[in-house]
């Protein structure tokens, strides 16, 4: 299990297209990939939860990996969130 805290610094926080996004990353990997704040983490394959969490800009977020390819979906999710979504700033 791989388990870190990540801040979401893109200027529009956890919208409805960066929810898109980051559901296909995720949707690749076959572990679990939950995300929140303290005790209630989300499924990060659900894009109505994650809307739901309300992650605005520098909301910091504990992200919960386990499976056999948490390696690669750690690193796939934290390379999202660092590029910003892929979104012009």
């Amino acid at each position: 299990m791989i388990e870190t805290d990540i801040e979401i610094i893109n200027k529009l926080g956890l919208h409805a297209r960066a929810a898109a996004k980051l559901v296909s990353v995720t949707a690749q990997f076959q572990s679990s990939i939950r995300l929140g704040r303290g005790e209630r983490l989300i499924d990060a394959k659900s894009i109505m939860a994650l809307l739901m969490l309300g992650a605005g800009k520098g909301s910091t977020l504990r992200l919960v990996i386990d499976g056999g390819d948490e390696a690669a979906a750690h690193a796939a999710v934290v390379t999202l969130i660092n590029n910003r979504f892929d979104e012009a700033e």
